[in-house]
């Protein structure tokens, strides 16, 4: 899945995205408020992840800024600020976590975990149906039976089809899933993404709908 990390400090900037993309996540990071919203404006995420003091626009306007616009991508405020009025603040602006720096990776990834399976409407972190199902927290796909742990990218596809059971993504939808900044994307990616994890089940588990992009099995 991708992930918008505002952060200013490079220090934590870098650990979190070493640490996010072992996870599976793939993390466009931003070190400015004004950034923040061009990149919001411009692209789809599962999860925001925002500072509060950063250069040129606090986090807390972004916020607010972000919510006002209709944007109700899940956010959770990482901080070192651990002052309880910040916390009441950012709650009331739409934040859906605080999280007070310094923190373990785990309890961020568990807090990332717990927002989206609020947002998605899932009790759990296993998202699907009976016959198809991811574990987000293990990244496990089980399919007719058969249970295979997913690489990174495999992992991203996966989630972003059968974040809504029977929606079909278009080619550019999926790579904005599976693909951060920076990263080149050849021109058949989701195409081999696909055929590897046919490869581990069978050709039915991701049916391709001519002309408009690729759902998965029911």
């Amino acid at each position: 899945m991708r992930i918008l990390l505002v952060e200013d400090d490079p220090m934590i900037g870098n650990s979190l995205c070493a640490a996010l993309a072992d996870a599976r996540m793939s993390v466009d990071w931003v070190r400015n408020g004004t950034d923040a919203d061009l990149a919001l404006d411009a692209n789809t995420y599962a999860v925001v992840l925002l500072d509060l003091a950063l250069p040129r626009k606090p986090g807390m306007k972004v916020l607010k800024e972000m919510r006002e616009r209709g944007n109700g991508t899940p956010l959770i405020i990482i901080s070192a600020q651990d002052d309880p009025a910040n916390l009441v603040i950012g709650l009331d602006l739409g934040a859906d976590d605080y999280l007070v720096k310094p923190f373990e990776i785990e309890e961020l990834q568990a807090r990332m975990r717990a927002v989206l399976r609020r947002h998605g409407g899932h009790a759990t972190s296993v998202i699907g149906s009976d016959r198809i199902k991811l574990d987000l927290a293990t990244a496990e796909l089980s399919y007719n039976g058969k249970t295979v742990q997913l690489p990174t990218r495999e992992f991203a596809l996966m989630r972003a089809l059968l974040h809504r059971p029977g929606a079909i993504l278009s080619r550019h939808q999926l790579e904005e899933h599976v693909y951060g900044w920076g990263q080149e994307v050849e021109s058949n990616a989701v195409e081999v993404l696909i055929h590897y994890v046919r490869r581990k089940f069978d050709k039915d588990i991701i049916r391709n709908i001519r002309g408009a992009g690729w759902m998965a099995a029911k």
